[in-house]
């Protein structure tokens, strides 16, 4: 019987693979198991980053070559080659970012059928895949996590899914999406229906044997047959381990008691239940008698089922809270590693089951307990995993509580099922049920009552090995039928055979992965400390035999010694090999879900240091939030895609050849101008788009040329400047002349011009703000300042320094001394909104009276000249925080900051960034793109020698 799998699909016939015909799926598998155990013996092979942990053995019986490897995958070469397009600079190819808001719920059957700590859902990216790329195209996703990309790419080609999406499908096979809001939109060509192909990559081995899982082309009637033979052979194994005796009498307990002694599998005769699930309770002590309190018969309320905060002990009726109580410890044989394992005590304390169609609740009795005795007391003749638990961030819970081996995570009987189930599914690579079973059957799940319903809740903590004190034992065979009718649900739901792979590594070091050889990148990285991937999937990974080499894991992590710094340098090299493979033109998606600002500037860093170029962020709304985001006040409810562009190759060549002049600053701006969407609409309403914004686009361009190493060749107000006689503005807002007439078409239908959001937190963006302030309404120093008072708020830089609006006045605009004639922009404010100024001379008296001492924007050639003044008096400032001697400069000035790293930048005076960067609260540092931007190419200067 531990063939049931070997055979699997050997009935379907040949099969096609990368170009060859094999008589049946089984010989394609050893075709490449053979190629694949060749690799396996060259030791460079083994040496690629992220390489995971595991025997040569192991990693082979986990495989399914070529489609997935549980080691780098020496064959995406092939596939790539075999159904993709070289890339050919001459193609046309032009895609404005996708910008509209996506929400899609999770309780789709194909999401659901299997769990992990995060997940996009598949209709989400099938948006971006759609909009993005045409039938046949590469998509990558370098943190496949359960392979939704893979999913997404291949129901593309599925008519009925791609309608639901809200889409049209016509004859021609064109997608075609709503161009409007009402009813009666008019509807466009978007995309076209077809299969792409996924390229999935993850670190942790149980996400992409999950990934291939959800991806492999199978025989689906065969496997579901062979998966119910498994189940059908457990259940006839240990189906006695999970049955109970209904309202039994004294002498039916005493027959199952000799029965249990005597017999190896005892059957229990009379009548039996069928366990649903077993609850069982940690052991306590009273901290004033010292008496036992079981949790369960103490503190949860019997008529609903709740736990109560505080309750009084049965023995001295001391009032007691949870936290007060002293926990209890045993001491027993381990049966698997034959030494003394200490543990919390655990009672089983209620037992829910099933007689025919009847629900039915009991105090274990007698029978019962002697059963777990006699479970508890068996040999150990499989495969069970029992590496011992490492320190880190995430495993004290369990150790705090005597869990110190994979295999202590589970009662004995349901150790056994899955030791069994493992055992007997070949290949291993086809035990999907093995993962989705192995978190859900351990001491993990919780027991919780829901709308006082016994038991309706619960489940494992998402993002933890938290231990409950409740635990809610269910049967592994009750878990494994469930799951294995969800799976096969699922399979013949994505019944196509695809041409997906799926590669085991990191994916800073994408192997056999060529460069400007794939069409799109999707990706769901690790976003700093939000999750420790490789400590949750530890438990997994132990029944695979293979498990995650930690040491490119790209997270902030103490236990491995991963700051936020090093977290954003992981991300950047993850980022440098997704900008080599992509094609130039094309789009990467990444999603983001922090509310910390400085992992999300650790993002962009990244980003912009590996030389992508961010166009646009959107929100993507997954309709259900976790354990966190529910009850976390400053978790982020939705997830911010960010959309970015490698730029075209003629750009970088044009860069080269020019070295870094002001054309190339205008290159930059026009090429980025046209990656960017000219129209943005939400509910009806036209949008402001911020990438259009002058000042965004200038730090974009700044970005680029520090990733080139080469200095800005003009100031600020230059570029302002520049920008008005180049180009289109519109609303605040910078077009190319072949853009604006869209945005001025919709511009028309409707009646408010979009207005942008502003934030002030730091200097730069109170100068921002007074200046979108004063232009639109010149104003004297009393009017101005109650106005901008009320914007210093909570939002405000911690380590920031809150400047003077005077100063800031002084420095950065012009006051009207009524000298001269009234400048334009305070007589066309003063003429629009006071009745009788309209239609004075600029040097009439009245009007010159009015605009007396009112603060206006200085136009381009004094902006300049102030510019140039204020940088001064900046780098001026800078030469005191240079000459700091303390420890930390706990109060700054980011705008000094940012002109002295500027400086030194241009000056290749790297050790002065460092050095600066040493001084500063962590924050201040981490928290502003700008600095850290220049701090981590400085950092990487002075490493290579620069």
């Amino acid at each position: 019987m531990s063939d049931l799998f070997q055979n699997h699909v050997a009935q379907s016939g040949p099969v096609e693979c990368l170009g060859q015909t094999f008589p049946s799926d089984k010989a394609r598998r050893e075709h490449y198991l053979k190629l694949l155990a060749e690799k396996l013996k060259d030791p460079e092979f083994r040496k690629i980053e992220g390489f995971p942990i595991g025997s040569d053995e192991d990693i082979l019986a986990l495989s399914d070559p070529p489609y997935y490897t549980a080691c780098p995958n020496p064959f995406i070469e092939d596939f790539v080659k075999t159904h993709g397009r070289p890339y050919e600079s001459a193609e046309k190819y032009s895609k404005e970012p996708f910008t509209s808001d996506v929400s899609e719920g999770k309780n789709d059957p194909i999401y659901t059928a299997h769990s992990y700590h995060t997940k996009v859902p598949h209709k989400a990216i099938m948006r971006y895949i759609l909009h993005y790329t045409m039938p046949g195209d590469f998509v990558l996703d370098g943190f496949a996590g359960t392979g939704m990309t893979g999913v997404a790419a291949r129901l593309c080609g599925d008519k009925a899914v791609v309608e639901s999406l809200g889409y049209r499908v016509d004859q021609n096979k064109n997608i075609l999406a709503p161009t409007g809001d009402s009813k009666g939109a008019a509807w466009t060509i978007f995309s076209k229906l077809g299969e792409r192909h996924a390229i999935l990559n993850d670190l942790s081995t149980a996400a992409t044997y999950i990934s291939h899982n959800y991806n492999s082309p199978i025989d689906v009637d065969a496997q579901d047959a062979r998966a119910h033979d498994v189940v059908r052979r457990i259940e006839t194994e240990f189906g006695w381990m999970f049955q109970t005796l209904h309202q039994p009498t004294d002498d039916q307990i005493n027959s199952a008691l000799s029965e249990i002694e005597a017999s190896s599998r005892p059957h229990l005769t009379g009548r039996i239940g069928h366990i649903n699930y077993t609850v069982w309770s940690d052991a306590f002590s009273c901290p004033e008698c010292a008496s036992e309190i079981i949790y369960w018969d103490t503190a949860v309320d019997k008529g609903d089922y709740q736990v109560k905060e505080d309750f009084d002990c049965p023995s001295c009726g001391k009032h007691l809270g949870k936290k007060s109580l002293d926990r209890l410890f045993v001491t027993q044989i381990d049966p698997v590693t034959g030494e003394d394992r200490r543990s919390v005590k655990r009672r089983p304390t209620l037992i829910h089951y099933s007689v025919g169609k009847s629900y039915f609740t009991k105090r274990p009795d007698a029978a019962d307990l002697a059963l777990i005795e006699k479970i508890e007391a068996l040999p150990v003749t499989r495969y069970v995993p029992s590496e011992s638990i490492p320190k880190g961030d995430k495993t004290s819970d369990p150790l705090s509580v005597g869990i110190t081996r994979q295999h202590h995570f589970y009662t004995r009987r349901n150790l056994e099922v899955l030791a069994a189930y493992r055992d007997f599914t070949r290949p291993l690579s086809y035990a999907f049920n093995l993962t989705s079973t192995a978190q859900v059957a351990s001491l993990m799940y919780r027991f919780r009552s829901q709308n006082g319903s016994l038991g309706a809740g619960g489940g494992p903590m998402n993002g933890t090995l938290y231990v409950p004190s409740l635990i809610k034992e269910i049967p592994a065979i009750k878990l494994l039928k469930e799951h294995i009718e969800k799976t096969f649900r699922m399979k013949r739901l994505i019944s196509s055979r695809g041409e997906n792979v799926v590669s085991t590594g990191s994916m800073g070091k994408l192997y056999s992965v060529k460069d400007a050889s794939l069409d799109y990148i999707f990706v769901d990285p690790p976003f700093g400390g939000n999750l420790m991937y490789s400590e949750l999937n530890f438990l997994t990974e132990g029944w695979l035999g293979v498990k995650t080499n930690s040491k490119p894991e790209a997270i902030e992590n103490k236990s491995q010694t991963k700051s936020l710094d090093a977290y954003r340098k992981l991300m950047t090299g993850c980022f440098e090999e997704a900008f080599r493979v992509l094609k130039p033109g094309r789009w990467m998606t990444v999603e983001f879900s922090n509310s910390q600002a400085a992992v999300w500037n650790a993002i962009q860093t990244a980003l912009q240091e590996a030389g992508f170029v961010v166009a646009n962020v959107s929100a993507l709304d997954k309709k259900q939030g976790s354990f966190n985001a529910v009850n976390n006040k400053t978790s982020v409810k939705q997830d911010l895609v960010i959309s970015a562009y490698k730029p075209n190759g003629g750009l970088e060549d044009r860069f080269a050849r020019t070295g870094g002049s002001e054309d190339s600053v205008w290159d930059f701006v026009r090429t980025h101008l046209q990656y960017l969407p000219s129209v943005k609409v939400r509910n009806g309403e036209l949008e402001f788009i911020s990438e259009r914004d002058p000042r965004i686009i200038f730090d974009r361009m700044v970005a680029w040329f520090v990733r080139h190493n080469t200095p800005v060749p003009m100031s600020t107000q230059e570029f302002q400047a520049g920008l008005i006689q180049r180009f289109v503005e519109r609303d605040g807002m910078v077009f190319l002349s072949d853009q604006v007439a869209e945005y001025d078409k919709k511009r028309l239908q409707v009646a408010v011009a979009p207005q942008m959001e502003m934030f002030v937190s730091d200097e730069r963006s109170a100068i921002d703000w007074l200046s979108d302030f004063l232009k639109r309404r010149p104003s004297t120093y009393q009017e101005v300042s109650p106005e901008f008072m009320g914007q210093l708020g909570a939002g405000w830089k911690k380590h920031e320094a809150k400047p003077e609006l005077s100063g800031l006045l002084e420095d950065n605009f012009l006051k009207y001394d009524g000298t001269v004639e009234v400048p334009s922009q305070i007589h066309s404010y003063l003429s629009t909104n006071h009745k009788d100024l309209r239609g004075l001379e600029k040097n009439s008296p009245a009007l010159v009276a009015k605009a007396k001492d009112r603060w206006y924007v200085p136009d381009p050639n004094k902006a300049q000249d102030l510019e140039k003044k204020r940088e001064k008096a900046l780098l001026k400032e800078f030469e005191t925080y240079k000459a700091f001697t303390g420890r930390k400069i706990k109060e700054s000035r980011l705008e000094v900051l940012r002109a002295g790293f500027r400086a030194a930048w241009a000056n290749k005076d790297y050790k002065t960034i460092i050095g600066i960067a040493n001084k500063l609260p962590e924050e201040t540092l981490q928290e502003d793109e700008k600095l850290l931007t220049l701090y981590d190419l400085a950092l990487t200067r002075t490493e290579d020698g620069v």
